[in-house]
């Protein structure tokens, strides 16, 4: 808070100035106001004012509102690594592909005279004089055993739930996701891929709850994968990736034990939503994180197990007193109603001790 001048004329006919009262979160306050201490005080014009925190007085720091909270950065992948589908033909044509190659083989043998006599008398082919093995023969063995490789090595069975992510040389060329019996190039990396929904059961996982209390924590996890491309290509183990997303959820989320006061499917729906967040740019689909099993961790076991009981003992013994006293108090209603007795003060404050006595011994045996 600083005082400035203001122009305030005095009795005698002399200007004198005025003194103005700034604070950092209101306008100017004229000093006379306050006090009174002027007999004529002129009209002093108002204007909002801002007066910077003065270092070193004691003075309190302004309140100034929240600061946004900054979004966590997601993690980002390549944006054109993307699932697509991959270029494959019918199995039946590399079964006619290989089965051409090995025939041309078997020609080429007999047409070079390499096939033995009894093969030939098997096939029913005629006899020939044999060209022996030149360039030409050679050239037909290259063309039919490439042509064989080439049919039979692509031939490749699609399972249903599973896919293969195709790359060439390191570069992505699609994801197979067909079933059945299919021909793929050869000349293709192939990669399988489970894309079936999936859960998976954590081992136990630290946490806390909502007063900072250890936790140890059992999740169930739903999810399978979405784009195999970004999940195969783009991470470097998507299974790995997806448990580490859980147990930093865990860290950030309070889990409450049953009967805590807390709300289990309240935390369940946090994580779920956080652990899909951060996973849902690598391919991956979360459907829920839910906790299982919520244990205290072996250093806090104990004291919190005997916290409980403590805290079950006083609530069992506040029920009990609570329908001693209801019941004492509903029997001297009902003698004094009935006009079955009179008391007075002495008297009733009596009976309201052995009654309350009574009941609790009796409670207590029932109790043992």
């Amino acid at each position: 808070m600083s005082t400035t001048p203001a122009h305030t004329p005095d009795p005698g006919g002399t200007a004198r100035p005025g003194r103005l009262i700034q604070n950092e979160a209101t306008t100017e306050i004229p000093v006379h106001l306050l006090f009174r201490d002027d007999p004529d005080p002129a009209p002093v014009p108002l204007r909002p004012a801002v007066v910077g925190r003065r270092q070193g007085t004691g003075e309190q720091p302004r309140l100034r509102r929240p600061a946004p909270a900054r979004t966590r950065p997601v993690p980002e992948v390549d944006p054109e690594l993307a699932e697509r589908p991959a270029r494959v033909l019918p199995g039946a044509v590399g079964v006619l592909a290989g089965t051409a190659g090995a025939a041309g083989a078997l020609a080429t043998s007999w047409w070079a005279g390499t096939l033995p006599p009894l093969a030939v008398a098997a096939l029913g082919l005629p006899a020939a004089a044999p060209a022996g093995l030149g360039p030409a023969q050679w050239a037909a063995y290259a063309g039919a055993g490439a042509l064989g490789l080439f049919g039979f090595g692509g031939l490749a069975r699609g399972r249903t739930g599973r896919a293969w992510v195709l790359d060439l040389f390191g570069r992505y060329r699609g994801t197979v996701r067909r079933t059945g019996l299919l021909w793929v190039n050869p000349l293709l990396l192939r990669r399988r891929v489970d894309v079936r929904l999936r859960h998976w059961r954590s081992e136990p996982m630290p946490a806390s709850d909502g007063s900072g209390v250890a936790l140890r924590v059992v999740v169930l996890v739903v999810w399978r994968v979405r784009d195999t491309a970004r999940a195969v290509l783009g991470m470097e183990d998507h299974e790995g990736y997806l448990r580490e997303c859980v147990e930093a959820a865990l860290a950030r989320v309070p889990v409450e034990t049953p009967g805590g006061g807390g709300s289990v499917p309240a935390a369940a729906e946090t994580l779920t939503r956080l652990v899909a967040t951060d996973t849902a740019p690598v391919g991956l689909e979360v459907f829920s994180v839910q906790p299982v099993r919520i244990e205290y961790a072996p250093e806090v076991a104990a004291a919190m197990h005997r916290r409980k009981i403590a805290a079950l003992d006083a609530q069992h013994r506040a029920s009990v007193l609570s329908s001693v006293v209801d019941s004492v108090e509903d029997t001297v209603t009902r003698l004094t109603m009935r006009g079955l007795v009179e008391l007075d003060d002495y008297e009733r404050k009596a009976l309201v001790k052995d009654l309350t006595v009574a009941f609790c011994a009796g409670r207590g045996e029932t109790g043992a």
